[in-house]
């Protein structure tokens, strides 16, 4: 190599070097307009996946709810259409489309093109809004392939077309009409998300809850994807006008209740306001769902604090004035007068506090006095008048109170005899040889068969088995002092080192996945919602924080030869036979994981490499209840009807 050459080079890569850590005003990138949104779309709507892409619906129906909020539209129409776009039509009074005062443009292409640019800061737009704090509209645009805005205002139609977030067309008028409102039309951009087909059942649950939480707002959902029986479009209209009250029977329609109507109190302060529902059922769980301005606060917050001190001090003071408790007893414990009850609570409020990005908790103080006051209140008032009501919620939470001493005294018994066990671990647990918890799973088998090939076939570093045998508990109609007494929980609760319901850390979780293992006919999939009920009421964040999956073993193994294949579904055997020539030595169905060698059973359903599994997930909390109930309930008629409604979907049941 040349001299030079090879001296260039040589300074080149130590000035590469010197710069590596080099920084400077060059390195400062400026993203204009929504160039920020296309190159971090998770820091706006979570994530690029289904559920991202759902929330760019969310998002501008969250725009028209807000009309509605303020009293200006009553119904919103949302329609997928064929190529996967939507569009949502509302009534309400249009977007402003004169020429914004500060920047010169018409208003209707500030909302749709500039972040946070809305009627949602200064107070007077409206009162309570939700949506993402002014961006919802403009990250909608930014993050679709295109997006038209249609506005129907004095008399006119205005239209304007944008690509990516960008204008490719001024506002202007189309025609004249005689309506009022706003119609957006948008295509999310594939270039941005995983998928971009929409499933119907995951819109209509929030929309349901949205016309829930908007007393008498209609929501009319259209899908051109699909028809009905009777082969129109599919179509489903949400209009309810009980608001949270239809909510509460919607989520106990399957539950037997304590009393018929669901109670409603109703209170405001300043620019804020609470409406509450409560029922309470015979069932053994508390469901509680709160919302602030239409959104889910899933953690709670200042106004679920403040129901739940209220609701067990008026409870207790009842009990005490009417002599329901003896002296001697102790007060009513929190798990105690919630066992059993749902309730939905929704606040509204000017300048709602959220903690954290994803405004799962509110943190307005203001909130939980008034929350309080109205239960202190109303709901002292309403137990006074209604003393036959009274008396059998009461009964209940006495009831609750005996069986969380029943259960406390039956759990540690459960401790007590945990510490004279080897490890504290079930007898019939193989447990793997890693320590830790992170890069572990646990195994719960069906049958000793099953399990002694599961345990042979396994790799001990990692991979932990319990064989589950007998008849698992249907904890649907159980209290949890049932549980702790039930000698087929024990050995799940013991190996997963968590403990169960109030109790359940899952910091203290001795396995990072829990795969549920079960043979591919009734009976297994009976076990299998068997354990998925006892999880999602006693051990929930299990699912939520995403621990719990499903082993997928095969259901065929096709043999030509010295060829092998394994197929999950019709679809992979059908495949697998035009693969061979469409003949197969013999093709065997397996209907019990016992059919399989450990070998066998290791190619298909354990090793990571290979294996498919199905991950638990919970999408919407009130219908997963729902099912729970109508599967697992005392009430047989809902169950009968689910299986009849659903019975045409059923593949491969073996009977």
């Amino acid at each position: 190599m040349d001299a030079n050459v090879e001296n260039e080079e040589k300074m080149s890569q130590e000035f590469a070097k010197e710069n590596e850590n080099h920084y400077d005003e060059s390195q400062i990138q400026v993203l204009e307009g929504l160039e920020a949104v296309r190159k971090r779309p998770g820091m706006y709507i979570g994530s690029t996946s289904l559920r991202g892409l759902h929330h760019l619906v969310y998002e501008i129906v969250d725009n028209s709810i807000d009309e509605a909020l303020a009293g200006f539209c009553d119904t919103i129409y949302v329609t997928i259409h064929k190529d996967n776009s939507v569009s949502v039509l509302d009534n309400g009074r249009g977007i402003p489309v004169g020429i914004h005062p500060k920047m010169g443009i018409p208003t209707v292409e500030v909302v749709y093109t500039i972040l946070h640019a809305g009627g949602k800061f200064g107070g007077e737009g409206y009162k309570v809004s939700g949506g993402l704090h002014g961006v919802g509209a403009s990250v909608v645009n930014a993050l679709s392939e295109w997006l038209v805005v249609e506005v129907y205002k004095d008399g006119k139609i205005y239209t304007q077309r944008y690509e990516r977030g960008k204008p490719t067309s001024k506002l202007e008028v189309i025609g004249d009409t005689e309506l009022n409102g706003t119609k957006v039309h948008f295509k999310p951009d594939a270039e941005i998300f995983e998928d971009t087909v929409f499933v119907t059942d995951t819109l209509i649950q929030r929309l349901r809850e949205l016309a829930f939480l908007t007393r008498g707002v209609k929501i009319v959902v259209k899908d051109e994807r699909k028809e009905d029986e009777e082969g129109n479009v599919y179509e489903k209209v949400l209009h309810y006008e009980g608001g949270v009250v239809s909510f509460v029977e919607y989520i106990n329609k399957n539950k037997e209740v304590l009393h018929e109507k669901p109670m409603y109190f109703y209170g405001e302060r300043e620019n804020c306001n609470v409406e509450m529902a409560l029922q309470y059922t015979s069932g053994y769980t508390e469901n509680i769902f709160t919302f602030a301005n239409n959104i889910n606060t899933m953690e709670g917050g200042t106004h679920l604090v403040g129901f739940k001190s209220a609701l067990t001090k008026v409870l207790n003071d009842y009990a005490r004035k009417y002599n329901l408790l003896k002296d001697a007893d102790k007060n009513l414990l929190g798990d105690d007068v919630r066992e059993g009850l749902t309730a939905v609570i929704s606040v509204k409020l000017t300048n709602p506090e959220f903690e954290g990005q994803t405004k799962t908790k509110l943190g307005n103080s203001e909130m939980r006095g008034l929350v309080e006051s109205v239960m202190n209140d109303k709901f002292a008032a309403y137990l006074e008048e209604n003393p036959a009501i009274a008396k059998a919620i009461l009964n209940e939470c006495l009831t609750s109170a005996r069986a969380r001493e029943a259960a406390r005294k039956a759990r540690e018994l459960v401790k007590r005899k945990s510490a004279l066990e080897s490890m504290s671990l079930p007898g019939k647990l193989a447990d793997c040889s890693e320590r830790n918890s992170g890069r572990t799973e646990l195994y719960l088998v069906e049958g000793d068969s099953a399990g002694g090939s599961a345990k042979q076939g396994r790799d001990r570093r990692f991979q932990a088995i319990l064989p589950l045998w007998g008849k698992m508990l249907n904890v649907e109609k159980t209290r949890i002092d049932k549980v702790y007494n039930n000698d087929k929980m024990h050995p799940v609760i013991m190996a997963l080192g968590a403990g169960i319901g109030p109790e359940f850390d899952t910091s203290k979780l001795r396995y990072d996945k829990v795969i549920l293992m079960a043979d591919a006919d009734v009976d297994g999939a009976h076990i299998r919602t068997l354990l998925l009920t006892f999880f999602f009421r006693y051990m929930r964040p299990l699912i939520e924080e995403g621990h719990i999956y499903i082993a997928q073993p095969p259901l065929y193994k096709v043999t030509k030869g010295k060829t092998v294949i394994y197929c999950n579904t019709d679809a992979e055997l059908d495949k697998a036979m035009k693969e061979i020539g469409g003949e197969a030595d013999n093709i065997q169905r397996y209907k019990g994981l016992g059919e399989m060698d450990a070998e066998q059973l290791w190619v298909t359903t354990m090793n990571p490499e290979t294996r498919t599994m199905l991950k638990v997930s919970i999408e919407d909390a009130i219908e997963a209840d729902k099912i729970f109930t109508i599967l697992m309930g005392d009430n047989v008629e809902p169950r009968r009807e689910f299986i009849q409604q659903n019975a045409h979907t059923v593949t491969n049941l073996d009977i």
